[in-house]
Parts: C-alpha cells; sequence; structure tokens
C-alpha cells in the first residue's frame, strides 16, 4: 500500500522517488494508525511534498500534534474549516498555488479555483 502511495503522488508531483529510508518504512510499520488508510496516504501525500531525494524520509503524526488539536474542540463553520486546510496545504507548499506541487494540484484544483477561494476566504501570503 505504501509503494502505491508513492508511485501515485510521485508521479503527480513529478518526483523521482526510489524508495523509503529503513528507519522510516520501521516507523511506518510500528505506527497504530487511528486514522487508518486515509492517514497513511496522508502522511505519504506530506513526505512526498517535502521529499528532497530519490529516498522518502516520513515523519509521523506526534504527539504533539495530537496535543494541540483537543479531542472536544470547539465546532467551527465550515467555511473556517475549508479556510485552514488550504492555509496548511500552501504553507507545506511554500505558498505556491501552480504547477507541480503547487496547492491546487495537491488540493487536486483548478488553479484559478484555488485562487478564486484564496480570494472569498481572505488567504493571503505572509509576508516575509
Amino acid at each position: 500500500m505504501i509503494e502505491t502511495f508513492i508511485q501515485e503522488f510521485a508521479k503527480a508531483m513529478d518526483k523521482a522517488i526510489d524508495g523509503v529510508a529503513k528507519t522510516s518504512l520501521q516507523m511506518l510499520c510500528d505506527y497504530d494508525w487511528p486514522g487508518n488508510i486515509r492517514e497513511l496516504r496522508n502522511v505519504i501525500e506530506r513526505a512526498v511534498i517535502l521529499a528532497n531525494g530519490p529516498i522518502l524520509k516520513v515523519a509521523l503524526p506526534t504527539d504533539a500534534l495530537a496535543t494541540a488539536m483537543p479531542l472536544k474542540s470547539p465546532l467551527v463553520s465550515l467555511e473556517e474549516v475549508e479556510r485552514n486546510h488550504i492555509v496548511q496545504v500552501l504553507d507545506s507548499c511554500g505558498w505556491r498555488v501552480r504547477g507541480l506541487g503547487g496547492a491546487a494540484a495537491v488540493l487536486r484544483l483548478n488553479p484559478t479555483t484555488l485562487e478564486s477561494r484564496m480570494n472569498k476566504l481572505g488567504i493571503r501570503r505572509p509576508s516575509s
């Protein structure tokens, strides 16, 4: 399953990934996967986005992330969820919207659709 996801995302992002680091593979096998296959898919996608070479190094969700998101979080609007997700994807793509490895490709949206949603939700690239 891991190889299938790697091939899918590497092809979509035009990256040459030859394999997974042994330590990463062992962590993937040892991890409990509370989110099941969707969580695995998201972890692999993120690793491919951040990959700088042919050997994939995977960072698993940490306890710090789990504690940052309380189990009973306050309810938020769908618009706020969408906004947060788009900002998270933009951050992981270095705020690149278009092209291979851009946020539009990751979100599987037309770049103009993503730009329209960003405008509607008031999402702007943070100043450096």
